[in-house]
């Protein structure tokens, strides 16, 4: 498990000064194609699926994942990374152009997906762009289906993909997709019948399959990404036709008729240079703060237009053929006096920042406007925010800019959280450019490897008012030596974290019986007052289905449910309430299966109370709960907020109380029949399948013994999927 922040942007909006430029691409370190856009009242957002796969003379596309970007000012963006891998996903091939927009009814993001490259439409929501994402749709199902499994069938049109969403002003929600032609579905100049759209139900667990209604639209032949949006009671249908522009159509119901009305984007140039190869394109719409924006692809960055570093592609390779390497950029157009739309012009600026960035916030490592010399990298699992990281080639000129930046008074420190494994990398602050004015230096801690993070802290000095250019620029001897998670400034300003809170809002009133798994929500930004948790591991291994979006390992177990997979050091923090001075019992119920034990404390605003729990072997498979005596506690009336801390590797802790309170009448939620399997897959604790070992008639560990597995501890999942547990072999 690992601490997971809630990340915000606060602007200031006062003493608004701004004039730079932004630059397109909107990321310059990584291929990323076929983008939709979307805006709610504080971010613009931008989802891509991604090139990067894709070998460098690779002659087909191979895309796999979804990206994450999103914007409070149209120049500074944070790159969230992969928010959804189809590798990792159950029963979905390879994921191409989706659709993103805002639900007004729950104020949620929706995605649209395509299953592979033509298979169907899939649905996923979030509270966030970095999500995690989960399907709303009853029985897990998709929308759309070719071979079963969906509400509905592709209805026969050729390319069963391309979808996007579309929310009204009344929250009214629609999706559309479709592409190619088939016989049934013609795709003709003034003869265009390949897309379709469908009116969501309101809870968004499905759709009205009778509302389904073909988008025929005259103009130029059409070939796929059919998109919709709204303008002062205009619905706009856009879409690529055959010779790689995108044309439009309006109307006055969402649902058609469309009227063809012109060319809205050319093939991609400046200057009279075409930037796109002569390619594909693909578009998202959306209006942000009185201003309309549209996301496009280009080849800029495999062209080397205008400077651009050619990044290599994923095999390593330089100058990757261009056709399927491509780049995301963002331009904003306007209407016509009759709510026509003006063809847009296709900038290497981009639009104009319309806020200051505000310095004092806790951001994610790849915030920018851009970036050189840099790679990134997500640890992204189903149902979890991903880990991204900024990666970078520091023995080269490697740096991220950040533009517009209002530092108020004065800023008088940076902080950065960083994993190195070597001596002397180190971030230089800069002012007008990579090698301008240096304001200040964080050399970084060696952490020994690139999964251990530290928080590096420097001063800084001359950084006051608006400043229109910051570079982070990054210096060391070797490449991939450094992994960047996060960084902000300190000073005039500041923005506070918001403390964690209590797991019901309202702390807990002793003596009381505290469930492990109940633990404070985390508070937003940096430092010790928002922190609830902290752990060594980011995955989330736990088999219990709850507080998913977190890192905390909870299985199944003991009186319902448990903290499992604990390691030294680990910890979690419960807000209590002491009515009255005195001594408090302190009792938990614990299990572990490992035979040397292992043990965990308390510390009450920071100081030790109590004893520390040692936990001896309760049974084999920690499935069984034994309850133990943890000492008394000192405790002094008012809040306080108590830290459980391992102390021992591997225990399981169910609950723990302070004060007297009955405990003799709980019984165990979950019980596991011991003969239901004694089949179990083997895996590192690291989660690598090592192989499966029959436990029928042994125990774990000389089961293991007996199969070949040597000394060292094992995580064992039965293959019927009712149990897992960790153990051990000895020799």
């Amino acid at each position: 498990m690992r601490l997971v922040k809630k990340l915000t942007m606060f602007g200031m909006a006062a003493g608004f000064g701004v004039s730079a430029l932004a630059d397109n691409p909107i990321s310059s370190y990584h291929y990323l194609a076929d983008p939709g856009a979307a805006a709610d009242d504080t971010y613009f957002y931008v989802i891509t699926d991604s090139d990067d796969p894709a070998a460098s003379n690779a002659n087909g596309y191979n895309i796999k994942a979804l990206y994450g970007f999103r914007t409070k000012d149209m120049k500074n963006w944070t790159d969230f990374g992969i928010i959804y891998d189809a590798r990792k996903v159950d029963g979905i091939g390879d994921i191409w152009a989706s659709g993103i927009a805002v639900n007004p009814n729950d104020h949620r993001l929706y995605i649209v997906f395509p299953d592979g490259g033509g298979g169907g439409v899939g649905l996923i929501g979030a509270d966030s762009i970095a999500g995690p994402w989960t399907n709303p749709v009853s029985g897990n199902k998709k929308l759309i289906n070719n071979w079963g499994g969906g509400i509905a069938d592709c209805d026969g049109i050729g390319w069963c993909f391309d979808p996007a969403i579309f929310f009204d002003d009344d929250g009214t929600g629609y999706f559309t997709f479709g592409g190619g032609e088939s016989n049934s579905r013609p795709a003709a100049n003034n003869n265009n019948d390949i897309f379709n759209i469908y009116k969501l139900n309101k809870d968004m667990k499905g759709f009205d399959v009778s509302s389904k209604t073909h988008l025929k639209i005259g103009g130029p032949k059409a070939m796929e990404a059919s998109y919709i949006h709204k303008y002062k009671g205009n619905y706009y249908l856009s879409y690529s036709t055959a010779d790689l522009r995108i044309a439009y159509g309006m109307s006055k119901n969402p649902m058609g008729p469309y009227e063809y009305k012109g060319i809205f984007m050319g093939n991609p140039n400046i200057g009279g240079q075409n930037i796109n190869a002569n390619n594909n394109n693909h578009h998202g719409i959306a209006e942000f703060k009185g201003h309309w924006y549209v996301a496009y692809h280009d080849r800029r960055i495999a062209n080397g237009y205008d400077g651009l570093e050619k990044i290599p592609a994923d095999d390593g390779r330089p100058n990757p053929v261009p056709a399927f390497h491509r780049s995301v950029s963002v331009d904003e157009f306007t209407y016509n006096a009759d709510g026509t739309m003006k063809e847009l012009t296709f900038t290497k600026e981009g639009p104009k920042q319309i806020e200051n960035f505000d310095p004092y916030d806790w951001y994610p490592a790849l915030t920018s406007s851009k970036q050189k010399g840099i790679r990134s990298r997500s640890n992204w699992n189903p149902g979890k925010v991903a880990e991204h990281l900024l990666l970078p080639l520091s023995s080269k000129e490697s740096w991220i800019r950040v533009s517009g930046v209002d530092f108020g008074t004065a800023a008088t420190g940076f902080t950065v959280q960083a994993a190195s494994t070597a001596d002397g990398n180190k971030i230089e602050i800069h002012t007008g450019s990579a090698s301008g004015t240096l304001a200040g230096t964080c050399t970084l801690k060696n952490t020994g490897n690139k999964n251990t993070f530290a928080e590096t802290k420097c001063e800084v000095e001359g950084l006051k008012g608006v400043v229109d250019q910051i570079f982070l620029v990054f210096k060391g001897s070797q490449d991939s030596t450094m992994a960047i998670k996060a960084w902000g400034f300190e000073g005039s300003g500041s923005t506070p974290p918001t403390p964690q809170v209590p797991y019901d809002s309202v702390a807990v009133k002793l003596p009381a019986k505290i469930e492990a798994e109940k633990y404070d929500i985390p508070g937003t930004g940096r430092g010790a007052d928002a922190e609830s948790y902290n752990d060594s591991e980011s995955a989330n291994q736990g088999d219990a289905k709850f507080r998913e979006d977190l890192g905390v390992d909870i299985v199944e177990g003991g009186s319902g449910m448990a903290i499992g997979y604990t390691a030294v050091g680990e910890w979690l923090e419960y807000t209590v309430e002491v009515p009255e001075d005195g001594e408090y019992a302190i009792k938990a119920s614990a299990s572990t299966g490992m035979e040397n034990g292992a043990s965990f404390c308390f510390l009450a605003d920071g100081k030790a109370i109590g004893d520390t729990v040692k936990v001896e072997q309760t049974g084999e498979d920690w499935s069984v709960y034994k309850e133990f005596d943890g000492g008394k506690a000192t405790l002094t009336k008012g809040t306080h907020v108590i830290r459980l801390v391992i102390t021992g590797d591997n225990v399981n802790v169910d609950w723990f109380s302070l004060g007297e309170v009955k405990t003799d009448a709980l019984k165990p939620a979950v019980k596991f029949q011991a003969n239901s399997s004694r089949v179990y897959r083997v895996y590192s604790v690291g989660g690598k399948l090592l192989g499966t070992v029959d436990m029928t008639g042994k125990k774990a560990s000389v089961a293991l013994s007996d199969a070949g597995f040597t000394k060292g501890v094992y995580m064992l999942k039965s293959v019927d999927g009712r149990k897992s547990f960790m153990t051990s072999v000895a020799r």
